[in-house]
Order: C-alpha cells, then structure tokens, then sequence
C-alpha cells in the first residue's frame, strides 16, 4: 500500500544581501499576487531596531501584511528554532486564508530552516562550556570554529562572540559541523526561489548611501534611545548599525570612523550572504551571478 501523498504549501522565497532592494520587490508581488509577508531578517524581530536595521515603514508597506516583525525586546535571546516555530505557522495561516506566503529577508539561516526541512539540534544550554568560552576573545573563539567547522564560520560574523559560543556549544556537544548537527528532513513547502542583487560596484554604492541616510533620518537619536531604555544589551551594542554609533558614543571613535566601520561591516555582511545564498543552487538571480530566467 502507497503511503499518502501530502499537498506541499506553496511559497515564494526572496533573498539576497542587504540594500539588494528585497523589500521593495517583495510588497510590489504581494500586491500583484494577493501575498503576505514574512520577514527573514534577525535584526528586525527586536522592536526599536527601526533606522538601523532598515525596517521597513507602515508607509513602505503599502498595505500589505507584515509578519516576523518587532516580535521581542532586545533583551530577549531569540533563537533559529523560535523563528522557525512561528513562522511556519504564519506560513500556514496565510495559506489557509488563500493568500500566497512571501518570505522576504537576508538571514540564511532563517530561510534555511524555515524552508527547507532542517531539524535543529536539541542541545541544553552548558553553562560552564559557555562561562568558559567566554573567557577567551572573539578572535581566539572565531579560530576554534574556523579549525572545527571552516564551512559553518563562513555563515558566521567574526564579530558575533554569542553566536560563535553557540556554535562551538553546539559542536562540542555533537562531535558534528553544524550543517551536520541540524540534520535534514522532507521540506513541506514547494519553493519559489528568487535572489535580488547587484553588481559589487553598485550594491556597494546602495549600501554607502543607506548608511548615510540613517543617519540622516536619526540613527544616533535611535542608538541612544535604545541604550536608554534596554541598557547595554547585546543585541544592541553587537549588532550592525548599532555597535559602531555605539563605539562613537562611547568615545571610541570619532563619528566619521563609526559611519566608516559601519558602511565596511555592513559590506563584509553583504559578502557573507552572498556567500551562503550561491550555495542555493534553486534561487533564481535577477541579476549576478545568474539572469533571473522571465
């Protein structure tokens, strides 16, 4: 006897790096389509991470539902799995509803385990693997993960010591890479896969005139209303956008250096989606490094 065929849920996946012009494609579909959207970017689940993590307004929504956003504070550690679990059930509700869902966002890790089937490591927290680690620096901790999973660190910000200490938990615990420790089942979803990008010269030149109209429109303003209100949390003073006003702030650099670090961090960030979303061999590009086919 044939085991029962389940229907896959349809959905349209749209990645690439940041200032690819993602959200602005993604709303002009939703509205051609009848989609709603869920957002992919683990900047924006924190509510006030506004100006400097580029979340999009009501006005640039135009209407059109947003889901995976201002989700917690940014105090709360909020997690690949969390995201997973809710967003598969805003992804179900949408469909129920007879709306097409639109996963929108730069955070491949989001879209990887959201999508397609993989099952993430149930490992406990080990306080004294991690009081240990902790205690070397981010360049010794990046090292270890570098020697033990090379592949894994490449989806890893050199900068991020949290998430370095997650993953070399995960993989002391293991004794596998963290592509090996998450595992891979059976998507449920049919994917549409299409990655927004530019090329080097000019993505570069999109992501030099988003910082500077951060600024404008009151990054600074923000950063500290941020610091104000939540202290020195993590997600605040280790997230782009908000650790080099912060490093300005503090005194440790002059403006003019923070915007600098910021528009090179934001850069080498953009490498690194990259890096991880060509290894998706399903994404249709609309431009470099392959013409979306029409």
């Amino acid at each position: 006897m044939r085991g029962i065929s389940l229907k896959k849920i349809r959905v349209i996946a749209i990645v690439g790096p940041t200032a690819s012009g993602k959200t602005a494609y993604s709303i002009k579909l939703a509205k051609e389509i009848n989609g709603e959207i869920i957002s992919a970017d683990s900047r924006i689940v924190y509510k006030g991470f506004n100006i400097g993590a580029a979340k999009p307004t009501n006005d640039e929504m135009q209407g059109v539902p947003h889901y995976m956003i201002d989700v917690v504070e940014p105090t709360f550690d909020y997690s690949a799995g969390l995201y997973q679990k809710q967003a598969s059930e805003i992804i179900q509700d949408i469909t129920n509803r007879g709306k097409m869902p639109i996963v929108v966002g730069g955070t491949g890790l989001y879209t990887d385990i959201l999508l397609k089937g993989f099952d993430l490591p149930q490992i406990c927290p080990d306080k004294d693997l991690r009081s240990k680690l902790d205690k070397l620096s981010t360049v010794e901790l990046y090292s270890a993960l570098k020697e033990n999973d090379a592949e894994g660190a490449d989806s890893i910000d050199s900068n991020d010591k949290k998430k370095i200490i997650r993953a070399l938990e995960i993989i002391y615990s293991t004794g596998k890479t963290l592509k090996q420790a998450r595992g891979k089942s059976q998507s449920k979803y049919e994917i549409e896969w299409i990655g927004k990008n530019f090329e080097r010269d000019v993505l570069y030149q999109r992501i030099n005139r988003r910082v500077d109209k951060m600024l404008e429109m009151g990054l600074i303003e923000e950063t500290k209303g941020l610091l104000s209100k939540y202290g020195r949390a993590y997600n605040i003073i280790n997230t782009i956008g908000y650790k080099e006003i912060t490093a300005y702030l503090d005194g440790v650099l002059t403006l003019d250096e923070s915007i600098e670090l910021l528009k090179k961090n934001t850069r080498n960030y953009a490498k690194r989606q990259l890096t991880w979303f060509r290894k998706n061999s399903e994404i249709k590009w609309d431009i470099y490094p392959e013409k979306l086919k029409k």
